[in-house]
């Protein structure tokens, strides 16, 4: 039978066709890209050790103001600072990056490429264009970003906008899902993960409070995991330092969907890479809440705060170790069996 269904894929000429047995290229999970936080990356892929897919498409979405760029770049910035020959594209359509910011950030700029985009046509063919040309390369670690699709316009809607037409533009749904459709299984085949920020907004008339992302269907059928952002700030007694991001995985292929994890992301340090694990520590019973402190598995006693301002010398490696069995029993599918 083997035989049959080799002479098959061959005939056929699906350059991503092949036997289940010898893996499937596209689709094909082999590597993750470490996003700088524990939490973060056990939310995405069921591991404290793992994180966003290396060939999939991740879309970060949340109302105005929750610090999707800012999320992005700490991302960013650890992809680049564990790939010391890694580079990004990053399609950015808002003109909110500035090269102070990515200084800023600590990001090495020499690595990060702008490409500022108006319309999904342009997003769509100098994307395409990029993969095709990594693929032609001797393909290092390479990681795409597109901020935001929300403010992505059509070619038909600059065209009707210079003409003075004020009719709205129904062809923008559509067009993103076949740019979508179209890179889907081009970044499965140069295995380059993307990670897309889009806006969310109230659906109006539900019976209960809902958040539905914009651009139609085209991102939601595309993503391999969807996260929800929302924040509040975190502040050092009056000083605002940074934000708590509250990330909700809202679709995920990979990961159980609606787990709630909270991220830490500071103004000079960036995303906080233990800040989560207290909670998942406490819920797994791998360190014990006493009142206001918690007993660690060597009988002492930590505030929350002590164990949180000095993570290295508390989540030690047999402490992770336990965490990492907690983490795949908190994330992925199948894990109570």
């Amino acid at each position: 039978m083997s035989d049959f269904l080799k002479k098959i894929v061959k005939e056929v000429g699906n350059e991503y066709a092949s036997l289940a047995s010898e893996g499937i290229e596209a689709g094909d999970v082999d590597s993750f890209i470490d996003t700088g936080s524990y939490i973060f990356n056990a939310l995405l892929s069921g591991s404290l050790y793992g994180g966003l897919p290396s060939n999939k498409i991740t879309a970060l979405a949340g109302e105005s103001a929750t610090g999707k760029t800012y999320f992005l770049m700490g991302v960013i910035k650890s992809f680049l600072d564990k790939n010391p020959k890694a580079s990004v594209a990053y399609f950015e359509s808002e003109s909110a990056v500035t090269k102070q910011m990515i200084l800023d950030r600590g990001i090495d700029a020499d690595r990060m490429t702008i490409f500022p985009v108006t319309t999904v046509q342009e997003f769509r063919t100098q994307s395409l264009k990029i993969l095709d040309i990594y693929l032609e390369s001797d393909r290092q670690p390479f990681f795409l970003c597109l901020d935001s699709l929300g403010m992505l316009s059509t070619t038909k809607e600059v065209e009707d906008t210079a003409e003075g037409k004020e009719t709205r533009d129904m062809t923008r749904a559509q067009v993103l899902k076949a740019a979508f459709r179209v890179l889907t299984l081009k970044l499965g085949r140069a295995k380059v993960p993307m990670v897309v920020t889009n806006h969310t907004y109230d659906v109006v008339g539900s019976m209960f409070p809902q958040k539905e992302m914009g651009g139609g269907s085209g991102l939601k059928y595309a993503a391999s995991s969807i996260v929800y952002l929302s924040r509040k700030k975190e502040k050092d007694g009056t000083v605002v330092i940074g934000n708590i991001i509250h990330c909700k995985n809202h679709k995920s292929r990979l990961t159980v969907e609606n787990r709630v994890v909270d991220v830490r992301l500071t103004y000079d340090k960036g995303l906080d890479r233990y800040y989560g694990l207290l909670e998942l520590a406490e819920k797994y019973g791998v360190f014990k809440k006493v009142s206001t402190r918690y007993e660690l598995p060597d009988g002492s006693k930590q505030f929350g705060k002590s164990i949180l301002n000095d993570p290295d010398t508390f989540f030690t490696e047999d402490v992770m170790k336990k965490l990492e069995e907690c983490a795949g029993k908190e994330f992925k599918y199948g894990s109570s069996m």
